[in-house]
C-alpha cells in the first residue's frame, strides 16, 4: 500500500535537482504523470511561448516574480490557469515557482 502523504524535498526546494527545459527555464520534476508537480526556475528575461492548457494548472510563486498576459505575480502569489486558458509566461527578474498541472500544455508557437 502506498502512503497517502510523503516528503519529496525534506531539505527544502533549494535542494531540488534542476535540469534544462527550454532556454532560460529549468525544471525539477517532483511528481511525474498526470497530475504532475515540478519546480520551474526562470532566469531573468526567460519566457515560455503562447500555449493552451489542456487541464488545470496551479502555480505558487516561491521567489521573484512571474508574469503572463493577465498580470505580474510576486512571491507568495497563487495563480490558477483553468483548462482551455491560453497565455505566454515570462519573468523579467527571474523566479522560482511550484507548479502542478493535471494535463500537459499544447504549445501554440505558430499562432
Amino acid at each position: 500500500m502506498h502512503p497517502a502523504t510523503f516528503t519529496i524535498l525534506s531539505g527544502g526546494w533549494h535542494d531540488a535537482a534542476f535540469v534544462p527545459m527550454r532556454e532560460g527555464v529549468e525544471i525539477a520534476t517532483l511528481v511525474a504523470g498526470e497530475p504532475a508537480v515540478a519546480l520551474l526556475r526562470y532566469a531573468p528575461g526567460a519566457s515560455v511561448p503562447r500555449h493552451r492548457h489542456t487541464g488545470m494548472e496551479t502555480i505558487l510563486v516561491l521567489e521573484g516574480s512571474q508574469s503572463d498576459d493577465s498580470g505580474r505575480y510576486g512571491t507568495g502569489a497563487l495563480v490558477i490557469n483553468p483548462e482551455g486558458s491560453i497565455h505566454r509566461v515570462w519573468s523579467e527578474d527571474g523566479c522560482v515557482v511550484l507548479i502542478q498541472w493535471t494535463r500537459p500544455v499544447e504549445m501554440l508557437e505558430n499562432e
